[in-house]
C-alpha cells in the first residue's frame, strides 16, 4: 500500500515515498488506492471507514475537574505532609493532624483554582465549526463532514475549502494554497496537477511538490480536483498531532523541585530518627520522644513550600491575565522567567504575517513612482483572484498616495489576459481618451523573455546585453534582501480592438521591479534587545527559507547570519547538533520534528528553552520545551500543548512575563533558603539540647505552633519586592548552592540557640530547679521567643543580597505580616493564653538580654552574607 507508518522521522522515509507516489500516473494511483474518478460506491466508503476510522487526528482533550484536583496533590511535599498527618492522626496527635491538613488544602486549592479557571479559559478560545468538503460518490458531488472522509475519495476544491486530508491533485485551475500553517512560509503556493519534476531542486520537500496537498492546509484562489490517499492519523497533521500528544519530558520546574525535595527530605530522614532516639534513650519516654521527633520532621519540612510557590504563581498568572495573557499551566509561568534560550516562529510572531511592498524600483534599482503605478493599474483592474501582493499593491497606493504615482484619469478595462503557471504572468489592458495601456506583471524569468524595452529615466531604450545584466542584477539584489519579486512591463496603443491574446505579449517595456515582504514587527526588535538584556538568547525555527529568514533577522537586531538548514539537521549527530545549536541563531526549512529535536538538544545540555510558535508545524516543539508560547489566533492542537496562550502576538508581553517569572522564583527561594537553613539551624539546637537537658527544650505542640505562625506569616512572600540584580539574569530552580547555603547559616542560627539556652539554663537559674515543671516551661517559653523572633526577622536579611538589608526593604505586606507573627506570640507567651501551651512566665531580665542576642545574630549574618555573596556571586 501507499505509505507506511514512520513515527520515528516525518521528513525522511515518509516523504520520500510520498514524492515517489506524486509522480505516478493517474491511472496506476487509482489502481493503488483501488478507487475511480467517479469515487467510491458507499458499500466500499462503509468498508474503508470502519479500516480508517474517523479522520481526525489525536490531540488532548480537556482535564475533567477531578483529574486536575488529583494532579494538585501531585508535589513531593505535599506527599510528606500527608504521610506525617496520617502518622500523627494514627497516634492520636490530633492538633498536629489538623494543622497539617489545614496547610496541604490551603496549597492544593491554590493550584487547582488557578488552573481550572486557566483551563476554562483556555476552552473558551475554541470555536467549535462544523467543516465539510465536496465529495464525489458514486459519480454524485456533495458536501460532507471532512471527518467522514475515507482514503480513495475523490474531493472538489474550491476557493476558501479546507483540504481534507493529504492528497494527489487530479486536476488543477489557477490553483494558490496556503500552507504555512506546516511549513511556516507566509506565501501562498502554487499547485497543479501537471508538473516538470526536473524543475524541484534537490532539496525540494514533499510540501515543494505542486501536485500534492495537505489537511491543515487551505484553498486560496482557484479550484482543483485531487483523490485523498491518507486520512487521519496516516497524515502530516496526525504525525504532528501524535508528537505533540506524547509524554512531556519534566520541564525546569518540574527537575529543579526534585531536586530540592530529594535534598529536604534526605535531611529530614537522617535528622529526625536521630532526634527520635537521643530523645528516646536520654528521656527514657519513647512515646513523648515519638511525637516530639514527628513535630521535628514538620518543622524540618518547608510545609507550607507548595502553597507558597502555587501563591508565587497565581499571583504572577493574575499579573500576566491583566496584560492580556492566559497561563494555562502555573509552573508556565517560572518556567519562563528561567529560560535562556527563547526560540520563536517566525510568521506572524517575529514577522506582521501579511505581505507589504517593500521597495519599487527601475531597472537600475532606483525608486521610481510610475513602477508602483503601472503595477496599481494591474492589480486593481484584473477580475481574477488577487493574490496577496495584488492586494499589497492596492493598500500601499491607497495609505501613500503621490502626485508622482497619479493613476491616468478616467480608465476603463478592455480586456485581461489571465495568469497561468506556465506563462507566470498576467496582463491587464486599459484605456482613456488618449491612450490603451496593456500592463503585464509576473516573474522575472518570463517577464524578460517577451521584453525587448527597458524604460530608464522616462525614456524608452532598447534592451542591451548590459542592460540585461543590469536588470539580473537589480532583481538578484532585491531577492537577496529576502523578498519577493515582480517585474512590471508595458506597451502602449498595441491595436485598437479590445480583444488581447498571449500573442500580444512581445515588445513589452521592462519599467522595474516592486518587492514585497512579510515584515518585522514594529516592536519585535525592542522586545529582542530587552530579551538580551535579561539574558534570554533569541534564535528562530522556521520552514521558510535562507534569505527571507536573514533578511527578517536583521532587522530584529539578530546579528549572526549563520543558517542551519533542515537537511543538515538530520545529517548531524545529537553532539554536533548541540555544538551548532551553539553557534547558529538562525534554522531554516525545517519540518516539525527537527523543531523539536532542536529544542530536546538544547535541553540536554543544561538550557531552559522556551518556544513561541502559532502553526500546527510548531506543536511538537511547544510541546518540548521548558515552556510553550502560543496566540489566541493558534491552531486547536497548537493552543492545547501550550502553557501560555497570548492574546496579543507581541514579544514585549514576553519580557513582562519573563521578569513576573523571575520575581516568582526570587520569592519562592527566599521562603525555601530562609526556612531551610533556620530549620536545620533548629534541628541542631534540638540535638544538642536533648543531649544536654534533662527535659524537652520545646514541646511538640509548641513546635507546631512556632512553625504555622511562622509559616503563616512568609504567606505574604509572593508579594514582596525583588532585587534588580535578580531580575537580570534567568532563574532557573536548582538544588546546587543550596547545601552549601545550609551549613553554613543553619549552624550560624544553633550559636544563639545555644547562647539563649546557657542564659536560659545559668543566667535564670532554669538548671538549679531542672526538675521542676514550671522552670522547665519558663525553658521552653525562653527559646520560642527567640526561635520565632530569629526566624521571622532574619527573613528581611535573608530576602536581598544588599548589605545592609535596610538598604531594599521589604514590601509593606511582608512588614505587616512579620509584625503580626511578632505579636501573636508574644501574645501566647505573656498573656495568659500561655497556660494552654504549657508557657511559663518569663522575668523581666530576659527581655533585654534575648533582645541583644537577637541583635548579634542579625548583625553576624549580615556579615556572613556579605562574604557568601563576594565569593560565590550568588544569593537567591
Amino acid at each position: 500500500m501507499f505509505i507506511k507508518k514512520n513515527q520515528t522521522t516525518l521528513a525522511a522515509a515518509k516523504q520520500a515515498e510520498l514524492k515517489q507516489f506524486s509522480l505516478e500516473s493517474h491511472e496506476q494511483i487509482f489502481s493503488q488506492l483501488q478507487s475511480r474518478i467517479s469515487g467510491l460506491d458507499e458499500a466500499e466508503v462503509q468498508k474503508r471507514q470502519i479500516q480508517y476510522g474517523k479522520n481526525t487526528v489525536r490531540s488532548q482533550n480537556t482535564l475533567p475537574a477531578y483529574r486536575m484536583l488529583l494532579g494538585a496533590f501531585n508535589d513531593p511535599f505535599v506527599y510528606v505532609l500527608l504521610f506525617l498527618m496520617i502518622v500523627s492522626a494514627l497516634t492520636n496527635d490530633r492538633d498536629g493532624a489538623i494543622v497539617m491538613a489545614i496547610m496541604i488544602l490551603l496549597s492544593v486549592s491554590i493550584r487547582f483554582t488557578q488552573e481550572y479557571r486557566s483551563q476554562k479559559a483556555s476552552a473558551a478560545l475554541t470555536k467549535l465549526i462544523q467543516n465539510t468538503t465536496a465529495v464525489t460518490r458514486d459519480g454524485l458531488t456533495r458536501e460532507i463532514p471532512m471527518d467522514e472522509v475515507v482514503p480513495g475519495d475523490v474531493v472538489n476544491l474550491t476557493t476558501g475549502d479546507m483540504i481534507p486530508a493529504d492528497a494527489i491533485l487530479l486536476k488543477t485551475k489557477d490553483l494558490f494554497v496556503n500552507q504555512s500553517s506546516l511549513t511556516g512560509e507566509a506565501m501562498p503556493v502554487e499547485k497543479k496537477a501537471e508538473f516538470d519534476v526536473g524543475r524541484l531542486s534537490d532539496e525540494a520537500t514533499a510540501f515543494d511538490y505542486p501536485n500534492l496537498v495537505y489537511m491543515g492546509t487551505d484553498v486560496l484562489s482557484g479550484s482543483g480536483l485531487a483523490v485523498i490517499v491518507k486520512t487521519g492519523p496516516a497524515t502530516f497533521f496526525g504525525d504532528i498531532a501524535e508528537s505533540a500528544s506524547e509524554h512531556h519530558g519534566p520541564s525546569n520546574f518540574d527537575t529543579g523541585m526534585r531536586q530540592i525535595s530529594r535534598f529536604l527530605i534526605a535531611m529530614m530522614m537522617i535528622l529526625v530518627p536521630i532526634v527520635f532516639l537521643i530523645n528516646g534513650l536520654t528521656k527514657h519516654d519513647w512515646s513523648q520522644a515519638f511525637f516530639f521527633a514527628i513535630a521535628v520532621a514538620v518543622g524540618l519540612t518547608p510545609e507550607m513550600l507548595p502553597m507558597i510557590v502555587n501563591s508565587n504563581l497565581a499571583k504572577g498568572a493574575l499579573a500576566m491575565g491583566k496584560k492580556k495573557v492566559i497561563v494555562k499551566s502555573l509552573h508556565a509561568i517560572q518556567n519562563l522567567g528561567a529560560i535562556d534560550t527563547l526560540f520563536t516562529d517566525k510568521t506572524g510572531t517575529i514577522t506582521e504575517d501579511r505581505v507589504v511592498v517593500m521597495q519599487y524600483v527601475d531597472a537600475l534599482g532606483e525608486k521610481d513612482d510610475s513602477v508602483l503605478r503601472l503595477a496599481y493599474m494591474n492589480s486593481n483592474y484584473q477580475t481574477g483572484w488577487r493574490n496577496l501582493m495584488d492586494q499589497a499593491v492596492i493598500d500601499y497606493m491607497q495609505k501613500h498616495h503621490t502626485e508622482q504615482a497619479e493613476i491616468p484619469d478616467d480608465l476603463n478595462k478592455i480586456d485581461e489576459i489571465p495568469f497561468d503557471f506556465d506563462r507566470r504572468r498576467l496582463t491587464v489592458v486599459v484605456e482613456n481618451d488618449k491612450h490603451q495601456w496593456m500592463i503585464t506583471k509576473g516573474a522575472f524569468e518570463e517577464m524578460i523573455q517577451v521584453s525587448d524595452y527597458v524604460l530608464i529615466n522616462g525614456q524608452v531604450t532598447p534592451m542591451t546585453g548590459a542592460l540585461h545584466d543590469r536588470l539580473i542584477a537589480t532583481n538578484d539584489h532585491l531577492n537577496e534582501e529576502g523578498m519577493r519579486v515582480i517585474a512590471v512591463a508595458y506597451r502602449m496603443d498595441v491595436h485598437e480592438q479590445s480583444i488581447y491574446s498571449v500573442a500580444d505579449e512581445h515588445d513589452m517595456i521592462i519599467a522595474g521591479f516592486v518587492g514585497f515582504l512579510d515584515p518585522a514587527k514594529p516592536d519585535a526588535k525592542e522586545a529582542i534587545q530587552l530579551l538580551n538584556d535579561h539574558g534570554v538568547h533569541v534564535k528562530i525555527l522556521t520552514g521558510d527559507n535562507a534569505v527571507i529568514t536573514q533578511t527578517v533577522a536583521r532587522q530584529v537586531g539578530i546579528t549572526n547570519p549563520a543558517v542551519l538548514q533542515g537537511n543538515d539537521v538530520d545529517d548531524l549527530a545529537d553532539s554536533d547538533l548541540a555544538k551548532a545549536v551553539g553557534t547558529h541563531d538562525l534554522f531554516v526549512k525545517l519540518n516539525p520534528v527537527q523543531k523539536a529535536r532542536i529544542i530536546n538538544v538544547m535541553k540536554g545540555h543544561g538550557h531552559t528553552v522556551g518556544f513561541m510558535g502559532d502553526g500546527i508545524n510548531d506543536a511538537p516543539a511547544l510541546r518540548q520545551a521548558d515552556v510553550g508560547i502560543s496566540v489566541d489566533t493558534a491552531a486547536d492542537i497548537t493552543k492545547e500543548v501550550s502553557g501560555i496562550i497570548l492574546l496579543e502576538k507581541s514579544l514585549l508581553v514576553l519580557e513582562d512575563g519573563i521578569l513576573e517569572g523571575r520575581r516568582v522564583y526570587a520569592n519562592a527561594m527566599k521562603y525555601i533558603k530562609m526556612t531551610v537553613s533556620s530549620n536545620f539551624g533548629n534541628a541542631l539546637s534540638v540535638l544538642i539540647a536533648s543531649i544536654f537537658l534533662p527535659f524537652l527544650p520545646m514541646l511538640s505542640i509548641q513546635l507546631l505552633v512556632q512553625n504555622l505562625i511562622y509559616d503563616t506569616a512568609q504567606m505574604a512572600i509572593p508579594w514582596d519586592n525583588v532585587d534588580d540584580e535578580t531580575l537580570a539574569n534567568p532563574t532557573p530552580w536548582r538544588a546546587e548552592g543550596l547545601f552549601r547555603y545550609t551549613v553554613l547559616f543553619g549552624p550560624l542560627s544553633s550559636i544563639f540557640d545555644v547562647l539563649t539556652f546557657a542564659f536560659l539554663w545559668f543566667g535564670l537559674g532554669v538548671g538549679a530547679h531542672a526538675a521542676s515543671i514550671p522552670w522547665q516551661h519558663l525553658f521552653q517559653a525562653g527559646w520560642f521567643i527567640e526561635g520565632l523572633f530569629t526566624q521571622a526577622l532574619i527573613v528581611h536579611v535573608f530576602r536581598t543580597r544588599h548589605v545592609p538589608s535596610l538598604r531594599t526593604p521589604a514590601s509593606g505586606v511582608v512588614l505587616l505580616s512579620t509584625a503580626a507573627a511578632l505579636l501573636v506570640g508574644l501574645l501566647l507567651v505573656v498573656s495568659p493564653l500561655r497556660t494552654a501551651f504549657d508557657f511559663g512566665h518569663l522575668p523581666w531580665l530576659y527581655w533585654p538580654v534575648v533582645a541583644v542576642i537577637i541583635l548579634a545574630y542579625l548583625l553576624t549574618v549580615e556579615i556572613a552574607k556579605s562574604i557568601y555573596v563576594r565569593r560565590t556571586g550568588e544569593w537567591l
